[in-house]
């Protein structure tokens, strides 16, 4: 799966496993791919090497919450309902442009 932003196209590694969920993307470097957490609502940057862009998405993949270059040793909790709430975790800087109630279109 991947993303198209600002040009450019971002691989995009759904985290359909328990081992995928809960490392995501603690400990790498030079980020250069997000991650889709499927029915989430809130996420932790603990043992994260570098700052994210964090988009909460809805039902319909709409945005409905946008945390750009989030820090180390957070937490973000978005007040939805987990079924029905997504998080993409993009790399820092990616997020630009994108606004709340824009939807997004992955590319399988």
């Amino acid at each position: 799966m991947h993303l198209s932003l600002n040009h450019k196209l971002i691989p995009i590694i759904e985290a359909n496993t328990f081992s995928k969920r809960l490392v995501g993307l603690i400990g790498k470097k030079e980020i250069d791919f997000g991650m889709f957490f499927p029915k989430c609502n809130s996420i932790h940057t603990y043992l994260m090497k570098e700052e994210i862009d964090v988009l909460g998405l809805n039902e319909k993949n709409e945005i409905i919450f946008i945390e750009r270059n989030l820090e180390k040793n957070k937490i973000i909790k978005i007040n939805r309902s987990i079924k029905k709430t997504s998080i993409l975790e993009l790399p820092k800087n990616t997020s630009e442009g994108l606004k709340l109630g824009m939807k997004i279109d992955f590319i399988l």
